[in-house]
C-alpha cells in the first residue's frame, strides 16, 4: 500500500503551528515576523515528516491565447472585408486567433476597444484605417509595448509601422483615365469629407489635381454625403444609398454630365442603378468608374472600371510584421538592439472594364479624344 503523502496541515499539527505559518517560513516568505525558534522548528518539522514543498503552476505568458486585434471602422464595405481575408489567412498560418474591433467610426466605441487591450493583452494590433486624431498619442504609446500596424494614408504622420496607401495617387489614376478618354464635365460622389476621414478627401484632391492641370477643374461636380451620415451607425448598405442618392440629385441637378464616379466601388455600384433607374446607358449614355476592385467589380452584369490596389496583399503584409515584432530575427548589432520601422506601399493598377468609354456627343455619336 502506497505511503500517504505528507501535506501541509500535517506539518502544521505536528509543529503546532497554523497551516499558513507553515506555508510562509517553508516559501520563505517573512512578511509577518517569526521567531527563529518557530522558524527552526516548522522547518525541522518538515524534513522529518519528508513533506516536499509542491511545484507552483507559474502562468507562462507564452500560455495566453495567441491574439491579434483588428480595428476596423466599417464591416459593410467588401473593402474591408478583403483586408480582414488577407489578415486572417495569415494569422491563421503563424497559429494566432483574430479579435476584431469594430468601431462603426463612432469615437466613444474605438475608445472603449482601445482601453480593452490592458485586459486582452494582445500580441499585435492592426488598425484598418488611420486611427482617430484624438487617439494617435494613445495608440502610439501602445505601440511601445505591442506591435501595431496600421493600413493608412500615406500624408498621415504616425510614428508606426504601416502598409501605406497614397489615396492622392489613387484619385489622379481615376482621372486621367476618364480624361485621356475625352471626358470633360464630370460628377465626383463621395461619403461625407469630414477631417476625421482625411483619407477621403485625399483621394478627392487628387482627382481635382488631374482636371485642374487639364485646366477642367470647375467642370468637376463634388457630391458628399452629410456629415451626419458618419455620425449614426451605418446600415449594411450605407454607401450603396450614398452612389444611389446623391446619383439621383446630381442627375436632376446637371444634365450635361459625362462620367460619374464613385470613391469606392459600394458607391459605383448604386451610381450604377440610379443610372439604371433613370433609363441611362452604361457607357453610352454616362461612363462610371470606382475604386477597390472588390469581388462585385468583376462580375460581368457590373463589369465596372475600377482601381487595384492589393487589398488582400495589404492585409497579408500588416500581419507580417506583427510576426516580425513578435519573434525579432535581428542579433544585437555592437551590443545593441536594433529598431525597426516597417512602411509598405503597392503601386495601384488602373483595371478596365465596360463602365467606361468615350464620352456621347450631343448629336448622339460617341466623340473620341483625338489626342
Amino acid at each position: 500500500m502506497s505511503r500517504k503523502k505528507v501535506t501541509s496541515s500535517d506539518v502544521a499539527r505536528a509543529a503546532g503551528v497554523s497551516q499558513s505559518t507553515v506555508s510562509m517560513v517553508l516559501n520563505k516568505k517573512y512578511n509577518v515576523s517569526f521567531s527563529k525558534e518557530v522558524i527552526e522548528k516548522v522547518e525541522r518539522t518538515a524534513e522529518e515528516l519528508g513533506y516536499v514543498i509542491p511545484k507552483r503552476k507559474v502562468r507562462k505568458d507564452g500560455n495566453r491565447e495567441k491574439l491579434i486585434v483588428v480595428f476596423c471602422p466599417n464591416l459593410t464595405n467588401p473593402y474591408y472585408v478583403m483586408l480582414l481575408q488577407g489578415i486572417e489567412s495569415r494569422s491563421m498560418e503563424q497559429g494566432y486567433a483574430l479579435f476584431v474591433c469594430n468601431t462603426q467610426r463612432n469615437l466613444a466605441l474605438e475608445e472603449r476597444y482601445l482601453k480593452m487591450m490592458h485586459t486582452l493583452r494582445p500580441h499585435g494590433i492592426i488598425y484598418t484605417c488611420n486611427p482617430s486624431h484624438c487617439f494617435m498619442e494613445e495608440v502610439e504609446n501602445l505601440a511601445e509595448r505591442i506591435p501595431i500596424t496600421v493600413i493608412n494614408n500615406q500624408n498621415e504622420k504616425l510614428n508606426v509601422d504601416a502598409v501605406e496607401l497614397d489615396n492622392s495617387k489613387l484619385g489622379r489614376i481615376m482621372a486621367r483615365h476618364l480624361l485621356e478618354l475625352g471626358h470633360k464635365r464630370v460628377g465626383y460622389i463621395a461619403p461625407p469629407l469630414t477631417v476625421r476621414q482625411k483619407q477621403r478627401s485625399k483621394r478627392v484632391e487628387g482627382f481635382l489635381k488631374e482636371f485642374d492641370k487639364a485646366g477642367l477643374k470647375d467642370e468637376v461636380v463634388i457630391k458628399a454625403a452629410g456629415e451626419e451620415l458618419d455620425q449614426n451607425m451605418p446600415d449594411i448598405d450605407s454607401e450603396y444609398k450614398i452612389g444611389y442618392d446623391l446619383t439621383k440629385e446630381l442627375l436632376a441637378e446637371h444634365r450635361d454630365l459625362t462620367a460619374i464616379v464613385g470613391l469606392n466601388d459600394m458607391i459605383a455600384f448604386g451610381i450604377m442603378d440610379a443610372l439604371h433607374d433613370e433609363k441611362y446607358k452604361v457607357p453610352g449614355d454616362m461612363s462610371v468608374m470606382g475604386c477597390d476592385n472588390t469581388l462585385f467589380a468583376q462580375m460581368r452584369e457590373v463589369s465596372l472600371t475600377t482601381i487595384e490596389h492589393f487589398v488582400v496583399f495589404k492585409g497579408r503584409d500588416a500581419c507580417d510584421i506583427i510576426m516580425k515584432k513578435i519573434k525579432p530575427s535581428h542579433t544585437k548589432y555592437g551590443g545593441i538592439e536594433p529598431i525597426s520601422i516597417y512602411h509598405v506601399e503597392y503601386e495601384p493598377q488602373l483595371i478596365v472594364r465596360g463602365s467606361t468609354s468615350y464620352p456621347k456627343r450631343a448629336g448622339g455619336r460617341i466623340e473620341r479624344n483625338k489626342n
